[in-house]
């Protein structure tokens, strides 16, 4: 371990984490010696209701099927089999609601609850194989909802509650929903804000155009008035409420689709990933219980991710309930009514691993560490962080501040597409460095490459490359819905050659080997741990009738990574051109994407730089945005028109 003045440069678990830690280095040399026996381990965690012959079956790569011929449940394996095995009386959910009303949910309560949902569900007709869209703020029937979903075999898509009529009328249209479930309104910020009223927008928001959707079902949270469709909206507490709360599962193929979870692409149509269950479930429990050394009854876990994004599904619900884990789910923001919530909710239930974005991390560090200090944190023993890389400054406030100066910070990369985490420091074996990945974990194989395919050197400070993944793993997308040649061209045509799964981030490894994740090389801009694409919030803005033309970049930003930045041209008949305007163009694109999407800022430019092929140049435009000196213009058709885009920022 090396040191500077300052601070270490890495940071050892301390002898006692690393003595009781649930996973340690033989982790990777049992991976090492045979990866299939090693997974095939990692899934005899789970119960199957009948057992697999092949581990892993690659002859249709792109497309893996893992344990294709064994028989499980996720939900069984989520509540089932601890009732089962005598842990009915243990708490699942510690849920806190944003007004200070709370609820605890035993995994007994849990049960009946999802086994109530899925006969109701059984009773509208619903059958393995069909859609149903979850629409739903951060309340228990969020997470009851997909379990009854994942216990019958129908594929849930769940759409983050802060997306638009617009955004979720494709995502339901695209996977052809039978049934959405949504509540009446959410809390935010100690207002009621309407959400079923979204829902009908959604729904009528093609005119005549038919939809699938033949039922909503209402959670009543907030009592607020909401538009009503006799026959085809009904309220929970009407109907699941007074169902069975007995219900038997059944097993469905490993390969059976679990979820499909949308996420911005290049293009502007979101693209709707698809997961399956025995290979998803296997390493989403795999990986919470050895990230995160959680342990069963003792640990109170709390991931601060909402629903709508894939640490929610695999952190809050699939990975977690997997493992018993007693866990935190919070409605709310994280300063309502003051900055101080987050640490009296750990102080309240005794938070042990917590788990959130370096967004958040950057923004606890501008409101002060007196905030936190004003709080008894030492229940906290493990820290995580998700989303994005995160800056060594966070990392180590994160650690000093929040942690204690003690507890090991997992800083984790992974994607909607992959499913669960993939690269990561073991907390209890790995010396972490701030700001860096580490390592993949035992059975994940990573490389970082150039251009042509060939491997990075270690400590070459110049030679950045492109993060890929050689080898398939259990928890692997199996597509894109409804577009399998987009599968291909987005992740497979660039290393097609090799057969390497392209993630879209670069990377370095530096002199000891050890991995840096660099964020994205493409179109989509990380903004707080959401991925929007360039193309959607373009497309948004030129939709607007004062708008011809829009290019945008995602600007680094030191609170949320990165900042949407637009550059807009303005039509003949455009009649305002100031700061009304522009604050009308970030109203349209909240409206029409999600309030994450709005830019920071945009400029009104007379012309945008462009290649002599007619392809706008984004890095430029970033050069621009971060105040850099300009890179090399020289395939420019004007290299000029640079000088009339710096008078606009002037």
């Amino acid at each position: 371990m090396t040191e500077t003045a300052d601070h270490k440069d890495s940071y050892s678990p301390s002898a006692e984490f690393a003595a009781a830690a649930n996973a340690g280095a033989e982790l990777y040399e049992q991976a090492s010696a045979d990866r299939d026996a090693f997974w095939a381990e990692q899934a005899s965690r789970l119960h199957w209701h009948q057992p697999w012959g092949q581990v892993l079956d690659w002859s249709d790569a792109p497309v893996a099927k893992w344990f294709a011929d064994g028989k499980l449940n996720v939900a069984y394996n989520c509540v089932d089999r601890h009732v089962l095995d005598g842990h009915g009386d243990q708490v699942a959910i510690h849920w806190e609601g944003e007004p200070g009303d709370s609820r605890a949910v035993t995994y007994r309560e849990l049960l009946a609850e999802v086994s109530r949902a899925a006969n109701y569900f059984t009773e509208l007709g619903l059958e393995a194989g069909d859609r149903v869209a979850i629409y739903m703020p951060m309340v228990p029937e969020a997470i009851v909802a997909m379990l009854a979903c994942a216990r019958l075999g129908l594929t849930h898509s769940v759409v983050f509650a802060g997306f638009s009529p617009t955004a979720l009328r494709q995502r339901v249209d695209d996977a052809s929903a039978r049934l959405i479930i949504t509540t009446d309104g959410q809390w935010r910020r100690g207002k009621a804000a309407p959400l079923k009223e979204a829902v009908d927008e959604a729904l009528f928001a093609n005119g005549d155009v038919p939809h699938s959707v033949e039922h909503v079902l209402v959670v009543r949270r907030t009592e607020i008035e909401v538009p009503w469709t006799e026959g085809r909206d009904l309220w929970w507490h009407e109907t699941v409420t007074q169902a069975s709360p007995e219900h038997e599962a059944q097993p469905f193929d490993a390969e059976h689709p679990l979820f499909i979870l949308y996420t911005s692409g290049t293009t502007g149509k979101p693209k709707g990933i698809l997961h399956t269950s025995g290979g998803y479930l296997t390493q989403v429990s795999y990986t919470h219980h050895n990230v995160f050394d959680h342990k069963a009854g003792q640990d109170v876990y709390w991931c601060t991710a909402d629903i709508g994004w894939v640490t929610g599904h695999s952190y809050i619900v699939y990975g977690p309930l997997s493992n018993r884990a007693t866990q935190v789910v919070y409605e709310g923001t994280p300063n309502f009514p003051d900055e101080h919530r987050h640490w009296q909710i750990v102080e309240k239930y005794g938070v042990s691993i917590y788990y959130t974005a370096p967004t958040l991390v950057r923004t606890f560090m501008k409101w002060g560490r007196e905030i936190p200090a004003a709080h008894d944190l030492s229940s906290l023993r493990l820290l995580g962080s998700v989303g994005e890389p995160i800056n060594p400054e966070a990392w180590r406030w994160y650690r000093d501040v929040i942690g204690a100066g003690t507890a090991p910070v997992v800083d984790t990369w992974w994607q909607t597409e992959t499913g669960a985490i993939m690269i990561s420091p073991l907390p209890g074996v790995t010396a972490t460095k701030p700001g860096a990945a580490m390592a993949p974990l035992p059975g994940i194989s990573a490389l970082v490459v150039d251009e042509e395919g060939k491997p990075v050197q270690r400590g070459e400070t110049e030679a950045n490359g492109y993060l890929v993944l050689d080898q398939p793993w259990p928890s692997m997308l199996r597509g894109i819905w409804g577009d399998m040649e987009r599968y291909r061209a987005t992740y497979w045509e660039r290393y097609a050659a090799q057969g390497w799964y392209f993630a879209g981030d670069g990377a370095k490894l530096d002199a000891d080997g050890d991995l840096w994740v660099l964020g994205r090389v493409d179109d989509v801009m990380n903004v707080s741990g959401h991925r929007i694409s360039t193309a959607e919030v373009e497309s948004a803005l030129v939709g607007h009738s004062g708008v011809a033309e829009a290019a945008v970049v995602g600007a680094s930003d030191e609170t949320t990574g990165q900042g949407i930045v637009a550059f807009v041209i303005l039509t003949a008949e455009a009649k305002d051109t100031g700061a009304a305007l522009v604050d009308e163009l970030k109203a349209e694109v909240s409206r029409e994407i999600s309030p994450i999407a709005r830019p920071r800022e945009i400029h009104v430019v007379p012309e945008l730089p462009k290649t002599r092929s007619g392809k706008i140049m984004r890095r430029l435009l970033r050069d621009v945005a971060e105040g850099r000196e300009l890179g090399d213009t020289s395939t420019l058709v004007d290299p000029n028109v640079f000088e009339a885009i710096r008078a606009t920022k002037a």
